[in-house]
């Protein structure tokens, strides 16, 4: 049975609406890379890769995609996508279980719902072409992107590259409105997608499905999101772990791919990026915000990361799209 964690384990973002928490995202590469960093949430996602090399990571195992495929992800479970091609995108739906719970508790609730959300239900992991149910739930999947599209009236094309910029993914979303017409759809379209999952005994029950290691990434990025705008060292994330610091370095590095402070780095510049491209604050008062007391070290990270200045960034962004 799945561990329960504490409330601030999980994403902060917010996927849909409050009263309809339903999303569609399509992210592309522009470069080689991390497509989507290492998060979780309690909503369960769906995946359709349509072709490209992608490495997907799901609770600490990895899974290399070179073709057409469609992945599932379970509430709860720590995943992220590393992208092997340039100007490939993934597609995903996101969507609380909540949005297909019934008032009367019937049969697909209390043995299919209520169990996913429970943690005593699983996704399958994965589907390919050549399995009998993938045409009908990619079709179902399919289903999905047009209603979003029809709602906002627009088609859901990767956003457009920007040169100039070096971050490695650009991301769309399209939050499908209070229509009523729309929302049935979606929802009929979930409850098909579940059916024939159904139908294929696609299905399981969990047999174990706690990790601690992953529980301890999690802990450790949770701490970090918390935290990140002050003084940040190996000894506090190691503590939240009960790990020595020596071993908690190998640990992260080994499951993230990259050091402890390199992810602490990379998630304040996510943050600067945030403040740059929806405040109008100064340089400086960015740099202290998000952790960084020296500006010198600051603008060198941020170069780094995305070849260019604090400046050039919030202009090249805020440039009106043609």
């Amino acid at each position: 049975m799945q561990q329960p964690h504490p409330s601030t384990l999980k994403e902060i973002r917010s996927h849909g609406t409050k009263s309809f928490p339903c999303a569609v995202y399509r992210t592309c590469s522009a470069r080689k890379g991390t497509l989507v960093k290492h998060h979780w949430h309690d909503e369960v996602e769906i995946l359709y890769f349509s072709g490209g090399a992608f490495r997907l990571e799901i609770n600490m195992e990895q899974f290399s995609i070179g073709s057409e495929c469609l992945y599932f992800i379970n509430p709860g479970e720590l995943h992220s996508i590393i992208t092997e091609s340039i100007g490939s995108y993934e597609d995903a739906v996101v969507f609380s279980l909540d949005i297909l719970s019934f008032d009367s508790y019937d049969t697909a609730q209390m043995q299919l719902i209520h169990p996913i959300r429970k943690g005593r239900m699983l996704f399958p992991r994965c589907l390919t072409p050549a399995h009998p149910a993938f045409s009908p739930i990619r079709d179902s999947f399919m289903d999905i992107l047009r209603t979003f599209r029809h709602t906002m009236q627009e088609e859901i094309p990767p956003r457009p590259l920007q040169p100039t910029l070096s971050a490695p993914s650009q991301q769309d979303t399209t939050a499908v409105t209070d229509d009523l017409t729309s929302q049935l759809y979606t929802k009929a379209s979930l409850l098909f997608l579940l059916a024939v999952l159904s139908e294929h005994r696609l299905f399981t029950p969990t047999e174990k499905n706690y990790d601690k290691r992953v529980e301890d990434i999690k802990t450790t990025l949770t701490y970090i999101k918390d935290n990140y705008k002050e003084k940040i060292y190996i000894s506090d994330l190691a503590r939240q772990v009960n790990l020595n610091e020596q071993y908690f370095c190998r640990f992260f590095k080994k499951a993230l791919g990259r050091t402890p402070m390199e992810y602490v780095n990379e998630y304040r510049i996510k943050q600067t990026r945030r403040l740059l491209e929806e405040t109008d604050l100064p340089v400086t008062d960015v740099c202290l915000e998000c952790g960084y007391n020296n500006l010198g070290n600051f603008l060198r990270e941020f170069r780094k990361s995305t070849g260019t200045t604090p400046l050039q960034y919030r202009k090249q962004t805020r440039m009106p799209k043609a």
